[in-house]
């Protein structure tokens, strides 16, 4: 070997160790972790539109092309099988916080779900049961059947390779980022603390709760109260103040022609009050029960707030009072043992805010009914309307006349 041969030996070898080094792209840190960010984006994007609320609720069709894209980016960045992902969520919403829920917090424990919540997924995974009756609907073409379901996690070792190669070494921890981005917020914080701790709009009959009104880093999914209230709907947020960027990027999809919204969430109309509640009434009550339920609520924290000023003005001790005053709206499975005693005390010594109450619960039973015919629904919400309105109570006044405004 000569002298020249020795030389471009050693410069290639020094070159290859540079690409291992620093990859193709020779990115910095910080460019590194920008595109890390936008990969796991793209990733959680994925799921939310494709897994979740294409797949599993079926709120939206998606063209072939972008349907195909999020197969792929899938397979690559997470490895999920399609029809076990959408399996055990519609599980998780057919047995929500009972014991065959897949990963309840209230079953497991939050500790467990947000620190294993891959570990329940993976579990459940296993159970044929579970696949058979709720797997229905998934791809079941030839690429699913022989290479994504088949080879499910070769896709994230190509991923690492792809890393590596773009970044050198450093590719390595870009990887281990995209491979834990969705245990941790899906399987830990979806699962977890969606169900444990935030506000709600509505009274769901399960736990689930909004973590934040701003549906940015987990694709919208943090708007969980109002996904578990209106599952079929493509489009999670319901308030002025909320953002789904999930359904941003929907919107974006359908005007390239690329999505079809089936559903969102339904929009109580008003128009004139007629002179008594009919039966298109109660189908606009029914309709909107989750709206005119929240609606109610808010009277009733309206009316707690004034007996509180009332209290106050007369130097008295709210402080029960003001302690009950989150839990007075919420139905009664869903309030804490050890605040039922405050509950009661306030209603005993509050007459307007224990008919509120009762006539909550009145109304609730328009929906709850599966012996009484439409007539007598339709009976009973005109009887309901009218003590209301008798009661001598602002608060429930406006409101039974704002609901002889509905329409379906």
């Amino acid at each position: 070997m000569t002298a020249s041969d020795s030389g471009f030996f050693s410069t290639s070898w020094d070159g290859l160790i540079q690409l291992l080094a620093d990859g193709l792209t020779g990115a910095t840190w910080w460019q590194m972790v920008l595109v890390a960010l936008v990969l796991t984006h793209i990733t959680i994007a994925s799921v939310t539109i494709f897994l979740h609320r294409h797949q599993a609720h079926r709120a939206l069709d998606l063209h072939p092309i972008a349907s195909h894209f999020f197969r792929l980016w899938l397979w690559l960045t997470t490895g999920q099988v399609t029809k076990e992902w959408a399996a055990i969520h519609r599980k998780h919403h057919a047995k929500c916080e009972q014991a065959e829920d897949p990963h309840s917090p209230h079953v497991y424990g939050i500790k467990k779900v947000l620190f294993e919540g891959a570990e329940l997924y993976r579990a459940e995974s296993k159970n044929k049961e579970t696949m058979a009756r709720y797997g229905h609907g998934t791809p079941d073409d030839w690429i699913e059947r022989n290479l994504y379901t088949r080879f499910s996690w070769q896709g994230v070792g190509l991923m690492m390779i792809i890393d590596i190669a773009l970044f050198g070494a450093a590719g390595l921890a870009v990887w281990a980022l995209q491979m834990a981005w969705i245990p941790i917020t899906a399987a830990g914080i979806i699962n977890g603390a969606a169900h444990y701790w935030g506000y709600r709009n509505f009274e769901a009959q399960d736990a689930s709760a909004n973590i934040s009104p701003w549906g940015i880093l987990i694709g919208g999914e943090e708007l969980h109260n109002n996904h578990h209230t209106y599952p079929t709907s493509a489009k999670l947020s319901v308030k002025p103040y909320e953002f789904d960027i999930g359904w941003m990027y929907i919107r974006l999809l359908q005007m390239a022609g690329l999505a079809t919204v089936k559903k969102t969430p339904p929009k109580m109309a008003f128009g004139d009050v007629r002179p008594v509640a009919d039966a298109k009434t109660l189908e606009a009550i029914i309709a909107n029960r989750y709206e005119v339920m929240a609606g109610y609520a808010r009277e009733m924290r309206s009316a707690c707030k004034r007996e509180i000023e009332t209290m106050r003005s007369r130097r008295g001790d709210a402080t029960v009072l003001e302690a009950a005053r989150r839990w007075l709206h919420r139905d009664d499975d869903k309030v804490p043992a050890s605040v039922k005693p405050q509950l009661a005390q306030v209603r005993a010594e509050h007459p307007v805010l224990d008919k509120m109450v009762t006539m909550r619960e009145e109304l609730r039973a328009l929906w709850s009914s599966t012996t009484s015919t439409r007539d007598q629904l339709a009976a009973d919400l005109q009887a309901w309307c009218r003590r209301a309105e008798e009661s001598g109570i602002v608060a429930l006044r406006d409101f039974s006349v704002k609901l002889r405004s509905a329409h379906a």
